[in-house]
């Protein structure tokens, strides 16, 4: 099977438009946090980062498929001492544009240092919010099941007879789980927190993420012969990781120095230096 890899210099708002609508199963990507990376993507500000993304979240929503899902990891801003609600209003503002807000997950950064302002603490945690365009989409939960762990040994030592049957919450939020039902099996579905260490050994990018993070998102929402995009390349990570998973992948990077960095690190079938009155055919999936 061949995988392709193909990578554009451009503007994302722009190179998406040369994408062909309904064509990539995963959109997994981290854009610069509002305010943050002044040096290398100009920093945007937290009020002005809607309007922002919007355009580009547009032509994300064109690209996926029906059955496709798209992870976007956005950090929290912290403004004169308040935290933002930019990514609240961002999440209002893409549900308006025709996404659906499926779930959110949480990157707990387990090696994450100590640190104080004079009203909080550190954040050691990351959002990453799942959109979809259908409430019907592809995700292969058993493909990130986790071994059961110690909490079984003592959990299901002594079943109480509630823990024997699927009865009714007692605050009517649902059907209780028939928690016997685990007595023999050695894995379980995760939770919603993933807990992965950050980047540390990639110097060249201000924010990489580890290899792990878009691992687990690409296993549980698609299959091989799938296509990944991130369409805030960076470093290229999630490019490399889905082509090690046998995915093809479509990477877009604003910055040249990113661009060269990545093209260097793959063996990409197809390269495409992106200029809007190009007319070279780049839908090609």
């Amino acid at each position: 099977m061949e995988i392709r890899n193909d990578l554009y210099l451009g503007d994302c708002q722009d190179v998406l438009k040369k994408i062909s609508e309904n064509s990539v199963d995963l959109i997994f990507t981290s854009p610069p946090y509002a305010d943050q990376r002044k040096n290398t993507y100009g920093g945007i500000r937290p009020d002005d980062y809607v309007d922002w993304f919007l355009p580009k979240t547009k032509q994300m929503l064109r690209v996926l498929k029906p059955s496709g899902t798209f992870v976007l990891n956005i950090k929290e801003k912290v403004v004169n001492g308040e935290r933002s609600t930019y990514i609240m209003e961002l999440i209002l503002a893409m549900r308006k544009q025709g996404w659906l807000w499926t779930e959110e997950f949480i990157w707990h950064k387990k090696n994450c240092y100590p640190g104080k302002w004079p009203n909080r603490f550190r954040d050691s945690w990351e959002r990453l919010l799942q959109f979809n365009k259908n409430k019907k989409f592809n995700m292969y939960q058993e493909e990130v099941m986790v071994p059961m762990g110690d909490w079984a040994k003592t959990r299901l030592k002594n079943l109480s007879e509630t823990d024997r049957t699927r009865d009714e919450s007692k605050v009517g939020s649902g059907f209780g789980k028939n928690i016997s039902n685990w007595l023999t099996r050695d894995k379980a579905y995760p939770t919603n927190v993933l807990h992965l260490a950050t980047e540390c050994n990639n110097k060249k990018h201000s924010a990489a993420f580890p290899e792990g993070l878009p691992e687990w998102f690409i296993k549980l929402f698609t299959k091989v012969g799938d296509t990944v995009l991130d369409p805030f390349m960076g470093s290229g990570t999630t490019n490399i990781v889905a082509n090690k998973m046998k995915r093809n992948s479509i990477g877009i990077e604003i910055l040249q120095e990113y661009y060269d960095m990545v093209k260097s690190q793959v063996s990409p079938v197809e390269l495409y230096l992106f200029e809007p009155k190009a007319e070279y055919e780049a839908d090609k999936y």
